[in-house]
């Protein structure tokens, strides 16, 4: 039998964090979880926070239970959201606890920022979308903090970064979720210093960039002997947990051919490009340029995704009515089709909020029927994301030529609804899984660092040879052209 080598995915999303040992013997790779958390925000005075070291204490007990797995690991990998960041003291102590990018302390900066630097200039130079989350708002913010905690920081580290540097004392930020940022050079493929000196901000806090697929270095001694794993290499693969999840798309076509829908808390929606597009259309688009595997660019846009069926699943749990996945599907199903609709990306459903009453009140505002019952909130939940994937995918098209297929990857691939309902609403086909995108593509990027493999193509064709696929083909095309028309009225 084959040998396979065991890489450690450390899979951070903004609702739970996973370990997953990927098992990889030269021609297909199997995923199994070793431990799941749950992750989201800490309200504390002044806003909303990540704890990082809890994270930290998660990622060693994942590493515990790889070593109590009797393997020998290759690797280890860790992916996250993007945008957010800890700050480092010169002697390497973090300057308080990372904030969550939905902290509201970011909220009219974009406009500022835009007096300082117009918006064509900032898109010219960094190709990035603008979203008020983004690194540069939030540095904007920390700069009017009383404390002004970037007059101490010595480097600025992103999320995976900041993990990385505690298990092996090296700081440098990886290339995709760096471009995250707005400010970097997506292009050059580094920080667009003038743009960042020009916005007032330190440049100095800034850190080496990492290609994806380096070794960062080798677990500290410290770590290896708490955990019992030995003297692991540490490595940065696609960072960006979209970086990872895109790259384990399994296309056999060229790129000129599909568009991808990372579906979990966000959607992302868009296509793989040899180099940003950084056209006055592609910014009236507010489609963004992001860093991905093997010199690649995710051109896509960021959608709202499950996060607002996930924030009305913890408000009905509130309420004692707790839904198991079938459950919900089922009430789902008995709801009436293309009735109530919403604009899942307008601002009201942007906060952590009573999620079922907001979108009653959207739907009462626009004039439609509200939908009455847990399971109509959940349909217009799901046909209303894929309305709307569908319309970024027809600007897509338009902006970079046609698209025939629709790869649909991640969480939200599980959901046989919403993938029919994307491909109704796209009247194009859905090829749906891997389920676990992220943690395959970290993964197969630490095999990709060690020489496992050569090439994304590689990787590509390890995925499809590892995971089942579902085809899921256009109904009903006429309703779904119907509720499009409705909708569009509403952004």
């Amino acid at each position: 039998m084959p040998v396979s080598d065991h890489y450690l995915a450390i899979d951070l999303g903004a609702a739970s964090g996973r370990a997953v040992l990927g098992s990889f013997d030269g021609a297909r790779l199997t995923l199994r979880e070793l431990h799941r958390f749950p992750n989201g925000p800490v309200q504390r005075p002044g806003g909303l926070f990540w704890d990082a070291p809890r994270l930290l204490a998660e990622v060693k007990q994942g590493l515990r239970l790889a070593a109590r797995a009797g393997v020998k690991l290759s690797g280890i990998g860790i992916d996250t959201w993007g945008v957010d960041y800890g700050l480092l003291s010169p002697g390497g102590e973090l300057l308080g606890l990372p904030r969550h990018y939905r902290d509201p302390r970011t909220r009219g900066l974009m406009d500022e920022a835009a007096k300082v630097v117009p918006r064509d200039r900032i898109y010219a130079r960094t190709g990035i979308q603008f979203m008020e989350i983004n690194t540069l708002y939030q540095l904007m913010a920390e700069q009017r903090a009383p404390d002004n905690p970037l007059a101490r920081a010595q480097t600025l580290l992103f999320m995976p970064d900041l993990l990385n540097f505690w298990l092996t004392g090296r700081r440098c930020s990886e290339q995709t979720n760096a471009s995250t940022s707005q400010l970097f050079d997506t292009a050059d493929r580094a920080w667009a210093t003038d743009l960042i000196t020009e916005l007032g901000l330190p440049a100095r806090i800034f850190p080496e960039v990492a290609a994806p697929g380096t070794t960062v270095g080798i677990l500290a001694r410290a770590v290896a002997e708490e955990t019992g794993v030995g003297p692991v290499p540490v490595i940065a693969p696609a960072s960006h947990d979209t970086g990872s999840a895109v790259a384990a798309v399994p296309a056999s076509g060229p790129a000129s051919d599909w568009a991808y829908i990372s579906s979990g808390t966000w959607s992302l929606v868009g296509r793989e490009l040899a180099a940003p597009l950084r056209t006055p259309e592609a910014l009236a688009a507010n489609f963004t340029n992001e860093c991905g595997v093997g010199n690649t660019i995710r051109f896509h846009k960021n959608v709202a995704g499950l996060w607002l069926l996930q924030e009305c699943q913890r408000h009905w749990a509130g309420l004692d009515r707790r839904y198991t996945f079938d459950q919900l599907r089922i009430l789902t199903l008995a709801a009436p089709s293309l009735s109530a609709l919403i604009d899942p990306d307008h601002p009201s459903f942007g906060e952590f909020a009573d999620m079922p009453a907001r979108i009653r009140e959207f739907c009462a505002r626009a004039g439609g029927p509200e939908p009455a019952t847990d399971g109509a909130i959940a349909r217009c939940i799901l046909e209303s994301l894929a309305l709307r994937c569908a319309a970024v995918i027809d600007r897509l098209e338009a902006l970079t030529g046609p698209v025939r297929v629709i790869h649909l990857v991640g969480g939200g691939s599980r959901n046989d609804l919403l993938c029919q309902f994307t491909a109704n609403a796209a009247g194009r086909p859905v090829l749906a899984g891997p389920v676990e995108a992220t943690a395959a593509g970290n993964a197969m990027g630490q095999a990709l660092a060690l020489g496992r493999v050569a090439s994304l193509g590689d990787i590509r064709a390890v995925i499809a040879a590892s995971f089942p696929i579902v085809r899921y083909d256009p109904q009903d095309q006429a309703a779904w052209e119907r509720a499009r028309a409705v909708q569009a009225r509403m952004v």
